[in-house]
């Protein structure tokens, strides 16, 4: 897997997730809604943590710095 997610994405990510998860654990969302956000921030860190998103190569888009 070739890297195509830079520093700024991967931040965005794993910031959204936190956010998601606080929101789960402080009952402001729950139920079937709750799960599916909570499954969402897990694939955000995850992909975060690797530098790959898998939906990003079939729609062209890559954030990742270029080396010169």
């Amino acid at each position: 897997m070739k890297k195509n997610m830079g520093t700024k994405d991967k931040t965005i990510r794993v910031l959204i997730a936190a956010v998601v998860v606080i929101l789960y654990f402080t009952g402001t969302i729950s139920g079937t809604l709750g799960i599916v956000l909570l499954l969402l921030a897990a694939i955000f860190v995850l992909t975060s943590f690797i530098s790959f998103c898998p939906l990003y190569v079939p729609l062209g888009i890559n954030t990742c710095k270029k080396d010169s």
